[in-house]
Formats: C-alpha cells, structure tokens, sequence
C-alpha cells in the first residue's frame, strides 16, 4: 500500500484548504483511510477517518473539516473550512488495514493568524 497526499500550503486564519490522498495497492472500503496531523512538539493525533461510509473526526474539528471518499479511485479527501492556528501542522494520510497501518509521507499545513 502506498499513500500520495497533496494539497497543504499557508493560509490565513479563517481560511480553507482541501487535502487529497490517493491510496495504490489492495485497498478495502472496509478498512478506514483518513488523516491525522502532527504540531511541532506534540503527539500525532487523529484528525478524521472514513470507514465504509461512517466518519470519525476529532472534537477540535467537528463542523469545519469533512472528510470524504471516492472508492472508485481509492482517495480520500479533507476539506478544512474555518481553519485556525491550532490546526498547523503536518497531516498525514492513514490506511487502517486489519494488520497495521499504512502512512503516507505527510504535507504542510500552516495557518497563519
């Protein structure tokens, strides 16, 4: 399993941005992909996942970012709206496979206040 996501970049607080990840490689709709995120000095910690069409998102997020998938060409996408300064830092891409994870390389996000 390989995992290519795009999409970070700076933006303004307040601002939005959409991340994509395309999953190659035997990929199941009933296995999760989904995001999480690392701020410099912290812990990596779940930001959304989508399982067979249920999500899962971190308090701090609910109701500005939605996650989404198209199982058609195995992507998953984050759309984040109303982002903060908080919400700096790098997001990576996840697949939840039965025997272990799956990381993709992981991509900026940096908002600015």
């Amino acid at each position: 399993v390989q995992l290519q996501a795009s999409g970070g970049g700076l933006v303004q607080s307040g601002g939005s941005l959409r991340l994509s990840c395309a999953a190659s490689g035997t990929i199941s709709r009933y296995n999760g992909l989904g995001w999480y995120r690392q701020a410099p000095g912290q812990q990596r910690e779940l930001v959304a996942t989508v399982t067979n069409g249920d999500t899962k998102y971190a308090d701090s997020v609910k109701g500005r970012f939605t996650v989404s998938r198209d199982n058609a060409v195995n992507t998953v996408y984050l759309q984040m709206n109303s982002l903060k300064p908080e919400d700096t830092g790098v997001y990576y891409c996840v697949y939840l496979s039965l025997l272990r994870p799956y990381w993709g390389q992981g991509t900026q996000v940096t908002v600015s206040s």
